[in-house]
Formats: C-alpha cells, sequence, structure tokens
C-alpha cells in the first residue's frame, strides 16, 4: 500500500443532526450490524445529555470528543535491534477514531445494570466536563508520550 494514498468513502451524515460525525460515532457504537439499535441508543443518549446539563446534546457530544482527542500518540520503532516507544503526533481521523474507542471502551466498562445509553450519556457528560475514564486514558497517553519525547527523533 505504500505509496497509494487510502481513498476515503464520504459518509453520509445522520438524519437527525445532519452531523457527519455523529453518523461515525452510531457506526461504532452499532454491533452484529444492528444500525437502528446503534441509532436509538445514540439519540436517548443526546436526549439525555441534553435533559441532564441543559445544553443541546449534540454541543455537548462535540465539545466531549473535543476533549477527549489525544493530540500526541506513542509508536514502537525498532532501532538496532532495540524497540523504542517514539512519541508522534496524531492526524485527525485517527483522533477521532481513538476519542470514539475510548468514549465506547469507558461506557462498556462502567456499565452496572443500567442501560447503555446512560452509561454512555454519563460518559459524555465526564467527558464535557474533562473528567472520566476516557479523559484519563487520554492524559495517560500524553503521559506516555511526554516521557519518551527523548526517542522522538527516531520518528
Amino acid at each position: 500500500m505504500r505509496g497509494k494514498q487510502a481513498v476515503r468513502r464520504k459518509i453520509k451524515p445522520d438524519a437527525v443532526f445532519g452531523s457527519e460525525d455523529l453518523a461515525k460515532f452510531i457506526n461504532y457504537v452499532m454491533k452484529d450490524g444492528k444500525k437502528s439499535v446503534a441509532e436509538n441508543i445514540v439519540y436517548k443518549m443526546l436526549e439525555d445529555v441534553s435533559r441532564k446539563t441543559k445544553v443541546a446534546g449534540i454541543e455537548v457530544f462535540e465539545k466531549a470528543l473535543e476533549n477527549i482527542k489525544p493530540k500526541l500518540e506513542i509508536r514502537s520503532k525498532r532501532v538496532g535491534g532495540a524497540n523504542f516507544q517514539v512519541p508522534v503526533p496524531v492526524n485527525g481521523n485517527r483522533q477521532f477514531t481513538l476519542a470514539c474507542k475510548w468514549i465506547l471502551e469507558a461506557a462498556r466498562g462502567s456499565r452496572k445494570n443500567i442501560e447503555f445509553y446512560e452509561s454512555l450519556s454519563r460518559e459524555i457528560i465526564n467527558a464535557y466536563k474533562k473528567e472520566g475514564s476516557a479523559i484519563k486514558k487520554k492524559e495517560d497517553v500524553h503521559k506516555m508520550a511526554e516521557a519518551n519525547k527523548a526517542f522522538s527523533q527516531f520518528a
């Protein structure tokens, strides 16, 4: 694949808010190809978020994603028989992907006899306030990158 640029398919915006990011997030939530179930979960989550924060759900969602997106990550690089953890900047698509994965990972991990949309809304609100598991994950990644800054010449 070297030398060729990957072709990005255009994703259709979601039906309610017209947001491409929300449509991608719905696809991340989806399991076993059940998109309507994923849409119901996400729209319920947005209603729950707007009810709890008194701010439009889509605005809270977008701000939460912005708060979670990492600027740096570490990649393993083999140099002369030794593996180094090299900090590298993260491009926009990967930032979005990591943010979505971390939110879903935190929401799926914190479920204790509550509906998934409730744990998802709790995680989104926490990210909006710059707290919670997904924010901690981002901070951990940034700390690792900072600790390995000495190896950045191998990037």
